[in-house]
C-alpha cells in the first residue's frame, strides 16, 4: 500500500474532515479524497465512514490506525536519524509560534540569521494549534509554557509581562478611574473567548472588575489591540504588544505572566541549520527582555541590542 495514502488516512482520522486534513498536509482536499478512496479500494474494506460533521473510523479503520501509527513512528525515527546527520548550514527550518507573537522581535531575529547564513530558509507557522516536533510538523517551537515530553529540549529565553491598556479617548470619556480594589462598574472589558483558563492574565482582569460590562471576546491579540485603540474598552496586553500603540497603561495590580520557551526535538540538537536558527532566536528574544517587561516603548531598541549596539 502507498505510504501517502496510508498517511492521508491517518491524518483524516485525526482531524475528522478532509478539509482539515488537507490543510495539515498542505495538499488539496480533492487529493485527500482520492487517496482515501484508493486506499479503501486497495484494502477492499471501508476504513472511514461519513457522519454529519466529517468522518469517523470503522472497526476495520480502528485496527488499521494502530498499525499505521506504528509505521509513522518508525518513519519519523528514521527521518530524524538522517536529518540529525545533516551538516549543511542551508535548507528549510520550520518554526511554529502562537499567533500574533512578537512579530517585530521575530523578524529581527530572522534578519540576523539571514545575514549570517543566507542559505537557511525559515518557514514560519503562526498558529495557536500545537504542532508536533516529534512528528516533524515543525523543527523549532516558541511556546509560552515549559515543554512537556522526555524527547523535547527546551530553553527558557524570556518572560512576558502583561498590563491593562485603554485608549486616551476611552479614559477621557469614562469619567471614572479604573481603581484598584474597585468592582469595575461603568467600565467596558475586552476579554478572550476561552473558558478553560488558557489566559490567566485575562481571567485576572475579569475577576478584578466583576461589574464591568464585556463588550468583546476574541482570542486574537491583534484584535484585542485594535479594539482597545478604537476606544472599545480595557484590554490585557503584553507590554511588547502595546509598545508604540499610543495606548495608556492603567495603574493596576500585577497580572500573571508567561515564560517564553524555545523548544526542539532532541534528535535534531546537532543539526547545524536548526541550531543556528535556535541560537539567533534565543539571542534576540533575550535581548527583548526590557520590551517584554514593559521597560521600553521602542521595539527598534531591541534590534540594536540584538546586534550588539547601544540603546542611546
Amino acid at each position: 500500500m502507498d505510504w501517502d495514502a496510508l498517511h492521508s488516512f491517518l491524518v483524516i482520522a485525526r482531524e475528522g474532515t478532509l478539509s482539515a486534513a488537507a490543510r495539515r498536509l498542505g495538499v488539496r482536499q480533492s487529493t485527500m479524497g482520492r487517496r482515501l478512496a484508493a486506499l479503501e479500494e486497495s484494502a477492499g474494506v471501508r476504513l472511514l465512514e461519513r457522519v454529519p460533521r466529517g468522518f469517523r473510523l470503522t472497526e476495520a479503520g480502528e485496527a488499521a490506525r494502530a498499525e499505521v501509527e506504528r509505521m509513522e513512528a518508525a518513519a519519523l525515527a528514521a527521518e530524524r536519524a538522517v536529518s540529525g546527520r545533516d551538516v549543511r548550514l542551508e535548507g528549510v527550518v520550520r518554526l511554529t509560534t502562537v499567533s500574533d507573537f512578537a512579530a517585530p522581535v521575530l523578524m529581527q531575529a530572522l534578519a540576523a540569521l539571514h545575514r549570517r547564513h543566507s542559505g537557511i530558509l525559515i518557514e514560519l507557522i503562526s498558529d495557536d494549534r500545537t504542532f508536533s516536533l516529534a512528528a516533524r510538523e515543525a523543527d523549532l517551537a516558541i511556546r509560552l509554557a515549559r515543554p512537556r515530553g522526555q524527547s523535547l529540549l527546551g530553553r527558557k529565553v524570556g518572560e512576558i509581562s502583561f498590563g491593562l491598556y485603554a485608549s486616551a479617548d476611552y479614559l477621557a470619556a469614562q469619567g471614572a478611574a479604573f481603581r484598584q480594589g474597585g468592582d469595575g462598574e461603568g467600565h467596558r472589558l475586552i476579554l478572550s473567548r476561552d473558558e478553560a483558563g488558557m489566559y490567566p492574565e485575562i481571567d485576572a482582569l475579569a475577576a478584578m472588575a466583576p461589574r464591568a460590562s464585556v463588550v468583546l471576546r476574541t482570542d486574537s491579540r491583534a484584535s484585542q489591540l485594535a479594539a482597545a485603540r478604537a476606544g472599545l474598552g480595557i484590554a490585557v496586553l503584553g507590554h511588547h504588544v502595546a509598545a508604540g500603540s499610543g495606548l495608556v497603561r492603567l495603574d493596576a495590580p500585577p497580572l500573571p505572566g508567561r515564560e517564553i520557551w524555545l523548544v526542539q526535538h532532541e534528535d535534531t540538537r546537532e543539526v547545524p541549520r536548526i541550531r543556528a536558527a535556535a541560537d539567533a532566536l534565543a539571542e534576540q528574544l533575550r535581548a527583548a527582555a526590557p520590551l517584554f517587561a514593559g521597560m521600553t516603548e521602542d521595539p527598534a531598541a531591541v534590534s540594536r541590542r540584538g546586534r550588539g549596539g547601544g540603546t542611546g
